[in-house]
């Protein structure tokens, strides 16, 4: 049986303003679009008449929005202290990615995450999730014009686990639970939007799966979900069932670390300086 604790308010390494939760709902309906175009224009629109370059267009509106966020978020309350510990995790989660090398889903990030992103809060899980995915972009090679739609993904997984229930009071078996099942669903839920981001990109005489500018939206549906079938369901297990693994695994103690660096930085008191001694 757990043992039962006193429940404490949870530190929040950033504390979300009107300007950065308008920030991030901008970024995110911005971003719905980006993925979601090809099932939200009709045939005969001029975006679909642009298929191969639309989705150019929306990788370079996506990273000056994901930059309009970190502004946002920064100005919002992101100290020397969240800074300090924003660079420690996402230099950690970029050094986790290339473990597996994606091979069968295994990406140890993920998890890590989901627990970040569940004890510092949404508003700093975003720019975790952003900025980890870029730094691990840098250090594998992985640059292009799909890595703004991995910061903006990784972003909303990150966050997701910010928004779950229960941050103050929830303990032991029972939030591990969730943040499990959270990181399943949410695994398979990254795997689907960055298909989104990719599938426009096949040509229409390549595969009988790939986006067709012509087709009505239902027969692009179905093509789409043979397309996640056919290239990402495998992949999308593995990682889902990792990060089930690990959380269950490691959450205990990961969570435990986390919660004790947050409660000695004390991100809600300001930071002091001391006049040096004549």
């Amino acid at each position: 049986m757990d043992t039962p604790t006193t429940p404490q308010r949870q530190a929040r390494a950033v504390r979300l303003g009107p300007r950065s939760l308008a920030a991030l709902a901008l970024v995110s309906a911005v971003g719905l679009a980006a993925f979601g175009w090809p099932f939200l224009t009709p045939p005969t629109s001029r975006i679909s008449a642009h298929a191969q370059d639309a989705p150019w267009l929306f990788a370079g509106l996506l990273v000056l929005l994901v930059a309009v966020v970190g502004a946002a978020v920064s100005e919002a309350g992101l100290g020397p202290k969240a800074v300090a510990m924003l660079g420690v995790l996402a230099a950690t989660g970029a050094a986790l990615r290339p473990i597996g090398a994606g091979t069968a889903g295994i990406e140890p990030m993920f998890f890590l995450m989901v627990l970040s992103g569940r004890v510092l809060g949404p508003g700093f899980g975003f720019v975790l999730g952003s900025v980890t995915m870029f730094a691990s972009a840098l250090l594998t090679g992985g640059v292009g014009p799909w890595l703004p739609f991995q910061m903006l993904a990784m972003g909303w997984f990150a966050m997701g686990a910010g928004l779950l229930p229960g941050p103050d009071r929830l303990r032991g078996r029972a939030e591990l639970a969730l943040l499990a099942g959270y990181g399943f669903l949410a695994a398979f839920a990254y795997g689907t939007v960055m298909n989104m981001a990719g599938w426009p990109f096949m040509g229409a005489l390549a595969s009988n799966v790939a986006f067709d500018p012509h087709a009505p939206v239902a027969a692009n549906l179905a093509r789409f979900v043979a397309y996640c079938v056919a290239t990402s369901l495998g992949w999308d297990l593995g990682r889902a069932v990792v990060t089930v693994v690990l959380t269950l695994a490691l959450g205990p103690a990961v969570l435990r670390a986390l919660r004790r660096a947050t409660r000695r930085a004390a991100f809600d008191a300001p930071v002091t300086f001391e006049a040096p001694r004549q």
